[in-house]
């Protein structure tokens, strides 16, 4: 028998030079963002062109092989993370996570099964806890489960909820959720198997809050039908507008006709660190479920989702299963095995960079950027309220504020401002220097602001509005 020669290793020399590259390659990311350009643009022909080949039958020198995915890989990013990366929601992380994520990718920890990781299932209990009691929910019995993000999180709570409220026929089930629910409950009610008929999406008030009475309505309606109301999906800062609905109400609903209460804080639910964003979040430990985004608002590198439930027991009679080939590796009831808490067997390390970076920075770090990046939306608001140029369209919310194009006196129709505010975020996407998209409020074509981003200034927004201001001023000139 030939000698194996195919060990797909480096010596120790070289893993170390590979190594020292990468990791200065990442503190100079880190230490140049604001110099780099937040947006990256390429068509599919382009990309080909840089990267369409063969699989190589020959390996090549690492150190070009890195240089070659800096310089080509990287810069055609859009760099989320950026101070002027302002849409969708910005994922602005951390150094000091990013290097956990590391660690846990390089020891390859199998975060799955007690017996396989004792440390790394503890780590994500106590990480849990931590969780649990930041946002109210029993700690004894309550339980929980990160994932990769806000949408498999939606999706284990939602397969949760139909197991402890239907059991196995849901044929006559019925799920409510407003018309500005994040897109990944819809998917996973499809995912789910629900019918189109089984979902009934609420309009919202003039807020953009669920709309209390329409909902009861609809409730009554559907019992006096022979239907079975089984989950309601609240969002905790919506991401059009970061708008809270009223969770003391809908949960009082809830409890009275026996109605699961999930509520979506994937964006904004860490806002209850900071003093205005508690009082928005009462009732929140009213849910039965709860979903938090740690690579959101709790500046985690992707991925990083969490689902918190009221009775952890919840989750361990939906998900577990007794395959022969783990018998051996039970443990008893304290020892936990997340696979038998959500969808994935083989999982990674997740919990490690949420450990490491609250105990390096401490919860008070974490306060005072959510805090800070509250306040910066609100002076955004003040500082376009300022101006003849600028309409607020719905204020500063959880650091969302949308806002259009519309001078004082020009008095144009509503088709006009919709299209020069489309062609103001179009061109300022294209010139690379700030990420700043549309979105549909009251009909109207709107540019929105996430600023969460804790190292994002009061001037970078005044930049980019300058920005905005000198785009409009020629589009004014060339359609005249």
């Amino acid at each position: 028998m030939k000698k194996n020669t195919a060990k797909l290793e480096l010596s120790e020399e070289a893993m170390k030079t590979y190594g020292y590259q990468v990791v200065d390659a990442i503190v100079e990311h880190h230490l140049t963002q604001k110099d780099q350009k937040p947006v990256a643009l390429g068509s599919r022909e382009e990309m080909d062109n840089l990267f369409l080949e063969e699989a190589p039958e020959k390996g090549s020198d690492p150190s070009g092989v890195l240089e070659f995915v800096l310089e080509k890989v990287m810069t055609n990013s859009t760099n989320m993370a950026h101070p002027k990366s302002y849409s969708f929601v910005p994922g602005p992380s951390n150094y000091v996570s990013v290097m956990a994520d590391a660690l846990a990718t390089g020891f390859n920890v199998f975060s799955g099964g007690w017996v396989a990781s004792p440390a790394a299932a503890e780590l994500e209990i106590i990480t849990i806890q931590w969780l649990l009691k930041i946002f109210g929910f029993p700690s004894k019995k309550g339980g929980g489960i990160f994932t990769s993000g806000g949408s498999m999180a939606n999706l284990t709570a939602l397969t949760t909820a139909r197991r402890i409220k239907c059991g196995p026929d849901f044929s006559k089930a019925i799920i409510y959720l407003s018309d500005q629910a994040h897109s990944s409950n819809i998917k996973a009610i499809r995912v789910l198997g629900f019918k189109k008929e089984q979902i009934r999406i609420i309009p919202t008030d003039i807020e953009f809050k669920f709309a209390v009475n329409k909902l009861k309505n609809c409730i009554a309606k559907d019992r006096l039908e022979g239907l079975q109301p089984f989950c309601l999906i609240a969002t905790s800062g919506t991401t059009n507008t970061g708008t809270v609905d009223p969770l003391t109400e809908l949960a009082a609903i809830c409890k009275e006709e026996d109605i699961w209460f999930h509520i979506d804080g994937a964006y904004g639910a860490a806002a209850i660190l900071s003093k205005k964003g508690k009082q928005l979040m009462k009732g929140m430990e009213k849910a039965d479920s709860l979903t938090v985004d740690p690579h959101k608002w709790f500046y985690q590198p992707y991925e990083m989702g969490c689902l918190l439930v009221r009775n952890h027991k919840y989750l361990s009679q939906t998900f577990t299963e007794k395959p022969e080939y783990l018998r051996d590796i039970e443990g008893n009831t304290s020892e936990i095995n997340f696979y038998d808490h959500g969808i994935q067997l083989t999982r990674r390390f997740r919990a490690l960079k949420f450990y490491m970076s609250i105990k390096i920075f401490g919860l008070a770090e974490f306060r005072t950027a959510i805090s800070y990046t509250i306040e910066l939306a609100e002076q955004t608001e003040k500082r376009l309220r300022k101006s003849q140029l600028w309409e607020v369209v719905f204020p500063a919310t959880l650091a969302v504020i949308n806002f259009r194009y519309n001078p004082i006196g020009q008095n144009m129709d509503a088709e006009a401002l919709d299209r020069v505010n489309q062609h103001i975020s179009e061109n300022v996407v294209a010139s690379r220097k700030a990420l700043l998209v549309t979105t549909i409020l009251h009909g109207q074509v709107v540019l929105r602001m996430c600023l969460i981003n804790p190292r994002t200034t009061l001037e970078d927004v005044e930049e980019t509005l300058q920005l905005c201001e000198h785009i409009a001023q020629n589009y004014a000139v060339l359609t005249n």
